[in-house]
C-alpha cells in the first residue's frame, strides 16, 4: 500500500459523452439553476417586504430557500463547467468538498423539514397554544438545530473519509461527487465510513422521517375530525405546500441512497439525483408561490414597488 500512487484527480463521467448531447444538456441545466436562484431570492425578499408574513410559518420557509440555494450551488456550477469542459475532472479535496457541503445541506435540509413539520402540527393540532409552543426564540431555536446537526453529520463523515487512500481507478460515473461512489474507488477499508453513514447519518435521517411522518400522522387525524368541508380544505391548504415539498426531497433522496451498492451507477440513479438535487430547489418556490395566497400577494406586491 506504501508503494502506490495516491489519486489526486477524479474524472466526472456526467449524463453522457456525445458533445452535442453535451451542450443540449448545458442549454437546460443552467435556466433551470437561474430560476432556482431567482425564485428563491423573491421568495426572500417578498417575506423580507411583507409584515403580515413575519410569523413562524414564512421565517422558516425563508430559511428553506436560502439554503435551496446553497445546495443547488454546491453541485450545479461545476456540472455545468464539466458539460462545456474538454477535461471534465475534479480534484481529490475539491471532491471531499463537494461531498462535505452537499451532506452538510442535505442535513439540514431534512431537519428544517421536520421542523416546518412541527410547525403546521402546532398551528393545526393547538391553535390556541400555537404563539405559546411556536415563539420567536422556539423558531431560532429549530433553525439553529438543523444547521447545527448538518453540519455535525457533515463533518463527521468527511473526517473519515479524508483517511481514505485512492490508487485508481479515478472514474466517478456521475456529473457529482456522491459520498457512497467515492467509497467504492478507495483502496483502504471503508468498514468505519459504512458505519459512520448507517449509525449517524441513516439513524439522523430516519429520526426526522419519523418526526415528519408523527407530526403529518396528528395533522391528517385533526382534519379529518373537522365536520365542515371548507374547514377541512383550509387547514389542509396550510400544510399541502410543505406535504408536496417533503414528498419530492426526501422520497427521491432516500430512494437514491436506500438501493444496494451496486445499483449506485446506473442510469436511475442520475435521474434521482437530478430530482433531489437540483429540480427539487427549482420547484419549491414554485410550489409554495402556487398553493399560498399569502407569497403571491407578497410577490405581487414586490414587482409592484
Amino acid at each position: 500500500m506504501e508503494n502506490q500512487t495516491t489519486m489526486e484527480e477524479f474524472f466526472l463521467v456526467g449524463l453522457t459523452d456525445d458533445a452535442t448531447v453535451q451542450i443540449f444538456l448545458f442549454l437546460i441545466f443552467l435556466p433551470i439553476y437561474l430560476i432556482t436562484l431567482v425564485g428563491n431570492i423573491l421568495i426572500m425578499l417578498a417575506i423580507r417586504a411583507d409584515a403580515q408574513l413575519h410569523n413562524p410559518m414564512y421565517f422558516f420557509l425563508a430559511n428553506l430557500s436560502f439554503l435551496d440555494i446553497c445546495y443547488s450551488s454546491v453541485t450545479v456550477p461545476k456540472m455545468l463547467d464539466n458539460l462545456l469542459a474538454s477535461k471534465k475532472t475534479i480534484s481529490l479535496n475539491g471532491c471531499i468538498a463537494q461531498i462535505f457541503f452537499f451532506i452538510f445541506m442535505v442535513g439540514t435540509e431534512i431537519f428544517l423539514l421536520s421542523a416546518m413539520a412541527y410547525d403546521r402540527y402546532a398551528a393545526i393540532c393547538n391553535p390556541l397554544r400555537y404563539n405559546a409552543i411556536i415563539s420567536y426564540r422556539m423558531c431560532l431555536q429549530m433553525v439553529l438545530g438543523a444547521w447545527v446537526s448538518g453540519f455535525m453529520d457533515s463533518l463527521v463523515n468527511t473526517l473519515f473519509l479524508t483517511g481514505l487512500h485512492f490508487c485508481g481507478p479515478n472514474n466517478i460515473n456521475h456529473f457529482s461527487c456522491e459520498l457512497p461512489l467515492l467509497l467504492q474507488l478507495s483502496c483502504t477499508n471503508t468498514f468505519a465510513n459504512e458505519m459512520v453513514i448507517l449509525t449517524f447519518s441513516m439513524t439522523l435521517g430516519f429520526v426526522s422521517l419519523l418526526l415528519i411522518i408523527a407530526s403529518y400522522v396528528r395533522i391528517i387525524s385533526t382534519i379529518l375530525k373537522i365536520r365542515s368541508a371548507e374547514g377541512r380544505q383550509k387547514a389542509f391548504s396550510t400544510c399541502a405546500s410543505h406535504l408536496i415539498v417533503v414528498l419530492l426531497f426526501c422520497g427521491t433522496a432516500f430512494i437514491r441512497y436506500m438501493r444496494p451498492a451496486s445499483g449506485y451507477s446506473d442510469t436511475l440513479d442520475k435521474l434521482v439525483s437530478i430530482q433531489y438535487s437540483i429540480l427539487t430547489p427549482m420547484l419549491n418556490p414554485i410550489i409554495y408561490s402556487l398553493k399560498n395566497k399569502e407569497v403571491k400577494a407578497a410577490l405581487k406586491k414586490l414587482f409592484q414597488t
